[in-house]
């Protein structure tokens, strides 16, 4: 499913413009974006989306890679990653 199928299919449930959808969808990621950007970088942030599960933020370690196309070792730095955790609702739904 993409953006302007999601935008169709919530308009037509809740019987709102797909303007206002639209505008609720991409005002939802700015929202998350900017509260895990403010976040502690040292303590897990999440934020819970109600009927689908969690969005958690979590440190990956730095680590070495390889260079796929030499073979030569490279530093990857640590960094910020964010997990989803399915919901209860959302587990039960696809596994009756």
């Amino acid at each position: 499913m993409n953006k302007a199928q999601l935008i169709d299919d919530i308009a037509a449930y809740t019987n709102l413009p797909k303007v206002a959808v639209e505008s609720i969808l991409d005002a939802q990621g700015k929202v998350i974006a900017k509260h895990f950007a403010a976040a502690d970088p040292l303590n897990d942030a999440e934020v819970t989306l109600p009927g689908l599960g969690k969005l958690k933020t979590s440190t990956r370690a730095a680590r070495t890679g390889r260079n796929p196309q030499t073979g030569a070792e490279i530093q990857i730095p640590e960094r910020i990653a964010v997990k989803f955790s399915a919901g209860k609702a959302l587990d039960d739904a696809l596994n009756p």
